[in-house]
């Protein structure tokens, strides 16, 4: 793992977060997109070499509408930025970790996404992030 990519805040509103996350960062968010596999649309913004993605579901079974039924708005997970995703997958997997996905996966920001299981880092919903 090279660096933290970002971090993913599930949010109701998306808009009325954009504004939140606007004047708190002092600027508007670089990128929105919305990735229909997940059943979600994203903003992004950036802090340094790092960023902070807002994530709202657009429909109530999809994963982030699903985690803030449960437990409310907040931290939903903590992504890393990898050279080579299978080999961190397969890495993982040697230590004793278990994946979400075996396969990468198309994410946001144009890239292939894996997640580990959030039981196997003390409840933190693991990301990784390689370059499309």
């Amino acid at each position: 793992m090279k660096r933290i990519e970002h971090i993913g805040i599930a949010v109701k509103d998306l808009e009325a977060a954009n504004k939140t996350y606007a004047a708190m960062m002092g600027a508007e968010p670089y990128k929105s997109e919305t990735v229909d596999g997940e059943g979600v649309t994203t903003s992004f913004f950036k802090v340094g070499e790092s960023k902070i993605e807002l994530l709202a579901g657009t429909r109530p079974d999809s994963p982030i509408s699903k985690f803030i039924e449960k437990r409310g708005e907040g931290i939903h997970h903590m992504a890393f930025y990898v050279d080579d995703i299978r080999a961190e997958i397969e890495r993982l997997k040697k230590e004793g970790f278990r994946l979400l996905n075996e396969e990468p996966k198309p994410g946001a920001d144009n890239k292939i996404v894996a997640f580990m299981h959030p039981k196997d880092a003390n409840g933190v919903l693991v990301e990784l992030c390689q370059e499309k």
